[in-house]
Formats: structure tokens, sequence, C-alpha cells
């Protein structure tokens, strides 16, 4: 696997301050795309032991909720076994994190791959530039869906995927969230 960043305490790709992995590596090819230079499989740095500690250093700090997979696409067949793998050892070393994963992918396309055990949250879909919205939150345009992965598994339809919605009920972030008209989608 090869990868283009690994970004530290970023608060737009996910639940609270996260750590990102910005893979290399996709076909979808969105006319829009905000990262082209990931598509390319042979772009970007090796994904090595120094990467791979500079993600768990990161997941070490009691603030950071968790980690996000993006790029390119994580499921990628260049990406998608050392993704995997890397979603296993994070599960077992940080339970209390969570896993989001970005993909061009649908839902009803890849929810029955075993990795997706692993994820808690899935934005999936294509970019559509004619979709885009900016005041979505943890999406870019309106096709795609931010999918509670565990809930949606657990339900007698998993084809049927169960929208995640932030619960900030509490928190500044929603009112402030709220004047600026950001959704998270899941009217």
């Amino acid at each position: 696997m090869r990868y283009h960043n690994i970004t530290k305490d970023d608060m737009l790709n996910g639940d609270g301050l996260r750590v990102v992995l910005w893979v290399a590596g996709c076909d979808h090819c969105c006319k829009g795309c905000q990262n082209p230079l990931t598509w390319d499989c042979d772009g970007g740095l090796l994904f090595d032991e120094a990467a791979r500690q500079e993600i768990f250093e990161q997941l070490d700090q009691s603030y950071i909720s968790g980690i996000t997979f993006s790029g390119g696409d994580p499921l990628h067949d260049a990406n998608r076994l050392d993704v995997k793998n890397l979603m296993i050892e994070i599960r077992e070393k940080y339970p209390d994190k969570t896993i989001w994963l970005y993909t061009g992918d649908s839902w009803e396309e890849i929810y029955q791959l075993q990795m997706m055990q692993y994820v808690d949250v899935l934005v999936d879909g294509e970019f559509v530039l004619d979709e885009r919205d900016v005041k979505l939150m943890w999406k870019g345009s309106k096709n795609q869906r931010v999918i509670d992965v565990k809930k949606t598994l657990a339900s007698e339809t998993p084809q049927i995927p169960v929208l995640h919605c932030a619960d900030y009920a509490d928190e500044p972030f929603v009112q402030t969230a709220e004047q600026s008209g950001i959704s998270c989608g899941c009217e």
C-alpha cells in the first residue's frame, strides 16, 4: 500500500479529533475530486513501519477519537488487504477509538466484506460535482451517505444502511453548525 499523507488533529473527516490516512489509488476518478493526486496507485510513499508508528503515536493520545481512512480509495484493490490488516491491529490495540472509512463504492456493493466489521462509520458513494453541498457534514455531495456500520450490520436488514448522525446537542459545535446551516444529511 502507498499513501500520500497522514493528517494529525483533523476535525473535518469524522467525529472528534482524528488522524487521517490518505491512501494512494482510486479508480473512481470523480469529477471535481478534492484529491486527484491520490488516484495513482504508484504515487505517494510506501506505507512502512515508520508510517504505521506515526499513526499509532497519534492514536496513543487520549484526545484523538480515532482514525479515518481516505484517499484515493481505501477499498481500491491495491489497498484493501493492507487497510483491513491495519484496521484489525487498530481495533485490537485501541478498542475505544473509532474507525471511519471513505470510499467511492456504495454500501450495497461492500457491506458483506469481512473488513466492514472493523468500521464504525462509512461514508459511501462517489463524489458528484452537480450534487456538491458545502453545508453537509462529513461528505461532499448529497448522494453520499454517512452510515453507522455497527448498527447497520446488527440490524435484520444489513443491506439497508442506518445513517449516522452526530449527537452533540450540548456542545457549542452544534449551535455553530446549526447557525451555519450545516447538516449531517440525516433528515
